[in-house]
């Protein structure tokens, strides 16, 4: 009798610690992470830097795939509905720093560093085109156990996001786009795209300021601990790949995309211009689309505080119908 009370005492605390963790077996760092090369040691330390500016708790995953370690960083309660978030060219996961706190008060948030990014995944094999990358997604969130959620894309996360919504069996309830690279439209001609081929001709640390001045409506107010960051991410990092991989999905691609779909870009937006509105609008059924004021490509950071509360009335009203 006493065995067997030990036993269900044993059992209970055993389901009680699988319930408060169950992503307890992704939990341990690598040793990369603890044992860092000298030249990913000081990025690491500025990504823990920026992660300061996160506002909430968080949790960091490191999940083993076919093409090396995933980095996640998971944010909120549990029981909310869970919001993947996929972030842009040249960046981490850190880049929703500005949008972290207010997504978590009503949902839980999953931001994955691509392996083929600036950030803290670690690539034992390469990639042999863009669809990989997809696949490769695909695993993560199957690790993760993730079959409902929404997703979110800004810049290149918005392309992979697409892609994703367009081949995924899962219940994807929801894509939000920021500023999506490449994904409705080819990148207009423009002044600030010839500055950025100017710059290529330049000094690392000008080429970056000015490819930064092309981006942002305002530099100045990006956390400096985050612009330290990119600044080593972009200089330990080789030229990203499969960028002709990545055009602009199809009409008849498009058209396949039922679930509600919102749009967001910045008025003056190096990547997007009224061309991605209307095709948005004349292709995905189930969407909104517009222009937010004062904001250039990062418009998530630009503008998080009008981002945040159109991204959450749009989440909102889609859970409230359920």
């Amino acid at each position: 009798m006493k065995n067997l009370k030990f036993l269900l005492i044993f059992l209970t605390l055993a389901l009680f610690a699988a319930c408060k963790n169950e992503y307890a077996e992704f939990s341990k760092k690598p040793d990369y992470i603890t044992a860092p090369s000298k030249k990913h040691k000081a990025y690491f330390e500025a990504y823990d830097e920026t992660m300061k500016q996160w506002g909430v708790d968080y949790e960091e995953l490191y999940i083993t795939t076919s093409h090396g370690i995933a980095h996640v960083v998971v944010s909120g309660n549990r029981k909310a509905t869970p919001v993947v978030l996929l972030h842009g060219m040249n960046a981490s996961s850190t880049m929703w720093y500005p949008n972290a706190k207010a997504l978590v008060k009503d949902y839980r948030i999953f931001a994955i560093d691509l392996l083929s990014e600036p950030g803290k995944s670690y690539k034992t094999a390469d990639f042999n085109n863009i669809d990989e990358i997809t696949e490769w997604y695909q695993e993560v969130l199957w690790a993760l156990k993730l079959d409902s959620f929404h997703l979110v894309g800004a810049s290149r996360g918005g392309w992979f996001a697409v892609d994703l919504a367009t081949k995924s069996k899962r219940d994807i309830k929801s894509l939000v786009l920021l500023s999506p690279a490449q994904t409705f439209m080819w990148i207009p001609p423009s002044t600030d795209l010839i500055k950025n081929i100017v710059n290529a001709l330049s000094s690392d640390e000008k080429k970056l300021e000015r490819e930064l001045e092309t981006m942002s409506s305002n530099i100045n107010a990006i956390n400096k601990n985050y612009l330290k960051q990119y600044r080593i991410g972009v200089k330990n990092d080789t030229l990203p790949k499969f960028m002709m991989q990545m055009t602009p999905f199809p009409n008849k691609s498009l058209q396949t995309l039922k679930m509600p779909t919102l749009v967001l870009i910045g008025d003056d937006d190096v990547i997007n211009g009224k061309k991605t509105i209307g095709v948005v609008k004349s292709n995905i059924s189930n969407s909104h689309a517009e222009v937010v004021p004062n904001a250039g490509h990062f418009v998530s950071v630009d503008q998080a505080e009008v981002v945040n509360k159109k991204v959450l009335n749009f989440l909102n009203n889609i859970d409230k119908a359920e």
